[in-house]
This record gives C-alpha cells, sequence and structure tokens, in this order.
C-alpha cells in the first residue's frame, strides 16, 4: 500500500472538496468547470471523476459530446499524475504523449470515469527520480452511467520527467 507524504494528503482533500476544485477550475480550467467535471474519489490506487449530462455538454444526438467525455477521462489519470509528482524533490513534470478512445454507447446521463491505474504513476515517478531520465506510463479509465453501463474507454501515455534545477 503505498503511504501518502502530508502535501499529496491535501491534494487529494483539495481536488474532492465540492468548494475548493470548482474555483480551482474557474481560475485554471474554465472549459471543465462549465462542463461539470468533479472529482469523487482519489487515492494512491484509484482515480474517480464525473461529468454531468446537460444542455452544454450534448451534442446533437442527444448524448454527452466525445470531447466532454474525453476531458473527465483525462482528468481522472491526470489527477492520479498530479497525486504522484505533489511534494517530489526533484520536482518531477508530466505531460500527455498519446490518447486512445472507443465508445460504445450513448452516454444520456452523468458520466463517472474511473482510472485503477494509480500505482503506474508512483512507479513512473519513482523511476524517474532513480534514473533521471524520463519514465512513460498508459492508464486506462472506463467510463460508466449510474446504472453501471460501459459508455467509453481511454487510455492516455503519460511522460513524466524530472525538472531541472
Amino acid at each position: 500500500m503505498i503511504q501518502l507524504s502530508a502535501p499529496q494528503e491535501r491534494l487529494a482533500k483539495q481536488v474532492t472538496s465540492g468548494l475548493k476544485f470548482p474555483l480551482y477550475l474557474i481560475k485554471s480550467l474554465p472549459m471543465g468547470w462549465i462542463a461539470g467535471l468533479r472529482v469523487r474519489e482519489l487515492t494512491p490506487e484509484n482515480c474517480t471523476t464525473s461529468v454531468p449530462f446537460k444542455n452544454l455538454n450534448k451534442n446533437p444526438f442527444k448524448s454527452i459530446y466525445f470531447a466532454v467525455q474525453s476531458m473527465a477521462a483525462e482528468l481522472s489519470t491526470a489527477t492520479a499524475c498530479l497525486l504522484a509528482i505533489t511534494g517530489q524533490n526533484p520536482s518531477v513534470a508530466f505531460i500527455i504523449v498519446d490518447m486512445k478512445a472507443s465508445f460504445s454507447k450513448k452516454a444520456t446521463d452523468r458520466v463517472y470515469f474511473t482510472c485503477q491505474d494509480g500505482r503506474k504513476a508512483f512507479e513512473a515517478v519513482s523511476q524517474c527520480i532513480e534514473t533521471g531520465e524520463s519514465a512513460q506510463a498508459t492508464f486506462k479509465t472506463i467510463g460508466r452511467m449510474k446504472d453501471g453501463t460501459v459508455v467509453s474507454e481511454f487510455e492516455f501515455t503519460w511522460s513524466f520527467k524530472q525538472r531541472r534545477s
């Protein structure tokens, strides 16, 4: 089991806060705020995000637009990566280098994206710090509506690199 540092614990509380996270979105990711993105759970192993079905998020086919789903899916993997790099010394940066997606059903209700690959982020960051070389990891996230129907699946590949002092 991965033990979180104090800064990582603070981050987990902040991003799952119903007040602080929306304020962060307004300031730093306004399209995420407009879409209604939320982080529902964040642990070292799992991250669950959600996006509502609402008028601003729908496409002409009366389902959640694929780009809105992509934002929520990416958030579920990026937040896991952010947790892993928080408080690291030396500092580590990360950037997305690849994405794959498949869509299986119309998203006609709130969609929850769950990434259960958080451990990969901690391993990649550790490898990056130990070797001084960049490291990559691929994270899968699955989007389900409340009734459990899978609507989409994504894979995001993130690259981690030590920042130079």
